[in-house]
């Protein structure tokens, strides 16, 4: 027996003196950079706001570091490629996942090469006309369109962009015959609309919340699942005559794939404890976006079920960037 107790405290004491992983007691131990696309638009504001809120909590640095380019590709690589140890994280939206539709060639995979660490904010689309178009409703505009049949056009910029997702959503759950008219960028497609140009679109709250107001864009519906908090009163595409649409912008933030789950679990109670702090959220509001905060689970599953699902709209609507 004596000789058996003896033998239990000497594994034991082995199994302390081996070395610890990684874990979140010493992490980090250097500078924390969120890799994300280039400076000024949506993502970056989100990583900023992000990093700021982290800094304290984490005890050393969060640098923003922009990758833009190659819609989300040289962003995705780098954090794909680098050093799985919670140091380097990237935060984009739904092209870091549907790139591979897009694209014959990408450079990382975003299930096996990337660690999803939370949902972090998302944005409906919101469906709005030129004033000019007889249309007060969304059952009125699919009744114009079927109609009509390619007499409408909406406005596309950024190939792949969830703008153009959405209606290509739109046209193919309401079997609408829709000319697409390509612009370099979404903002010169919104611009279009507003000249009359074009006669209908999706886009982001932030974008047309003061066109709306003004007027000279007139807004049918969300296409978030729920009424959204962005644009109250606002009913949804899905309430309002295509049941089941859903096309909503997600923003996340991944690690490398095999960053210790310790690290990644460290990083998505700091992370998703900023995103609950009130002035975080009045402060994303105020730009078009809600704030979300996920398990890491949870946010693998969305990553996984968009794919399945707005894969199939890239495909069939033959979008390549």
């Amino acid at each position: 027996m004596v000789a058996e107790q003896f033998r239990v405290v000497v594994a034991v004491a082995g199994l302390l003196a081996m070395p610890l992983p990684l874990s979140a007691q010493t992490f980090p131990s250097r500078a924390v950079h969120i890799v994300t696309s280039e400076p000024g638009g949506g993502n970056d504001f989100a990583a900023r706001v992000i990093a700021q809120g982290l800094t304290g909590p984490l005890g050393q640095p969060v640098v923003v570091d922009n990758r833009g380019g190659a819609s989300g590709a040289i962003a995705g690589e780098t954090v794909a490629k680098g050093a799985p140890d919670g140091h380097l994280l990237l935060l984009y939206g739904s092209n870091i996942w549907l790139l591979p539709f897009l694209r014959d060639r990408v450079p990382y995979d975003p299930v096996r090469d990337l660690a999803p660490v939370t949902l972090a904010v998302r944005a409906p689309n919101i469906l709005v006309v030129h004033p000019s178009l007889p249309v007060k409703t969304t059952q009125q505009l699919l009744a114009l369109a079927r109609a009509r049949p390619g007499a409408l056009n909406y406005g596309a910029g950024a190939v792949g962009s969830s703008s153009q997702i959405a209606t290509e959503l739109f046209k193919a759950m309401g079997k609408l015959d829709i000319t697409q008219i390509s612009y370099k960028g979404n903002g010169i497609a919104l611009n279009a609309l507003i000249a009359g140009e074009v006669q209908l679109a999706f886009a982001t709250p932030g974008s047309v919340a003061a066109h709306i107001k003004s007027q000279r864009l007139r807004a049918l519906a969300v296409t978030s699942p729920q009424p959204s908090p962005l644009l109250p009163g606002l009913p949804t595409v899905a309430s309002a005559g295509l049941p089941g649409y859903e096309a909503v912008s997600i923003v996340g933030l991944f690690a490398p794939a095999k960053t210790p789950e310790a690290v990644i679990a460290r990083l998505n109670q700091e992370i998703v404890r900023v995103l609950g702090r009130a002035e975080v959220k009045e402060r994303f509001l105020s730009s078009g976006v809600e704030t979300v905060g996920s398990t890491p689970e949870e946010f693998g599953a969305t990553v996984k079920s968009e794919m399945a699902r707005l894969g199939k709209v890239i495909r069939d609507a033959g979008i390549k960037g």
